[in-house]
């Protein structure tokens, strides 16, 4: 097995899928090996540092993934971590991830300080529009399936950014396609029947109990992303990208009071499927201009209430946040 001097990553950024080849091509380079996770914020740096540097009696080969790297900032905890990268022995590998796109400086400057070879620092960024609707085709292409733009337009509308929730969704649509006889071609009626019906709980999903206000199922869909491990900050972006759609819903209907956009201007802002225009419809209904900028705005001061000591209270702080989330639409003005 050959193995670099220092086996140590750093994996950064929003883009999961990509990230997550390149978390697989380790576990392909360690073949076999025993594998550990730790949460920072749950998991004390001392400890883990401890298990890091204490040599496993079941396997001779160890990945050791710490998730939320950017929530170690102080300074002792960064050099405890590149301490451990300096004493690394061969037979294992630390990444550490991150959805951010950096890491505290005194973290990554210690790392690398410590030997890690700079070509290990990755940052994954999210595909473009383009390069979204590309990979869906080609995707299905591969599949031996012709996919029409609507029908990707649906599916980007239904499935988080990110290519690890576009694989395994596209590849449950080809699953359900297969199974009710449709060997060729998928509509975006059926993408979007298939996707409503299976999909897990996402921004999306969370959106969609916000945009009817339902706080009871907010609190409900927020619970199981969290304990499913997707990050706070991962879920504050895909709201926010939600909010910031709903503001350009708005601003189409500034029109008139009767005014009701077309097919054609609602698919400009990226709403195609009618799904996601009864969301929108339905958010408009209790939200206007004011209370969805103040949503955004609730939404940046809570993503930095969780790079904060207080991210600790995870929990206890997204409950807050959709709470405040829901009594803004209480607040709209008719």
């Amino acid at each position: 097995m050959a193995l670099t001097a220092i086996n140590a990553y750093i994996f950064l950024g929003p883009e999961l899928g990509k990230k997550l080849d390149a978390l697989n091509n380790i576990r392909k380079k360690f073949k076999g090996a025993e594998e550990t996770v730790f949460y920072i914020g749950e998991n004390p740096v001392n400890i883990i540092a401890d298990i890091i540097q204490n040599i496993s009696l079941f396997s001779d080969t160890r990945i050791i993934i710490i998730k939320n790297a950017e929530l170690v900032k102080k300074k002792d905890e960064a050099e405890l971590i590149a301490s451990c990268i300096k004493n690394l022995d061969a037979g294992t590998a630390l990444v550490l991830l991150s959805d951010e796109i950096k890491l505290a400086a005194g973290l990554e400057d210690a790392c690398l300080k410590a030997g890690m070879p700079k070509t290990n620092h990755q940052i994954f960024y999210e595909m473009f529009e383009n390069e979204k609707s590309e990979w869906v085709r080609q995707f299905f292409r591969r599949s031996n399936y012709s996919i029409e733009q609507d029908c990707i337009d649906t599916i980007l509308e239904l499935v988080e950014n990110n290519t690890d929730a576009l694989r395994r969704e596209c590849a449950r649509l080809i699953h359900f396609a297969g199974a009710a006889g449709q060997k060729n071609s998928l509509s975006p009626g059926e993408a979007e029947k298939w996707l409503s019906h299976n999909r897990e709980e996402s921004a999306f999903t969370l959106f969609s109990r916000i945009a009817s206000c339902d706080l009871s199922k907010a609190l409900e869909s927020l619970g199981a992303m969290l304990a499913a491990k997707q990050s706070a900050q991962s879920i504050l972006a895909g709201l926010a990208w939600c909010f910031r759609k709903l503001c350009d819903y708005l601003s189409l209907l500034e029109t008139g009071d009767s005014y009701q956009p077309d097919s054609f201007e609602l698919k400009k802002i990226g709403l195609s499927s009618p799904k996601a225009k009864s969301d929108y419809a339905m958010a408009a209904r209790h939200y206007n201009m004011e209370s969805a900028e103040a949503c955004l705005a609730l939404t940046a001061e809570y993503d930095m209430l969780l790079r904060s000591p207080a991210a600790i209270m995870e929990n206890i702080l997204m409950d807050r946040y959709i709470l405040k989330i829901i009594r803004s639409a209480a607040n709209k003005r008719l």
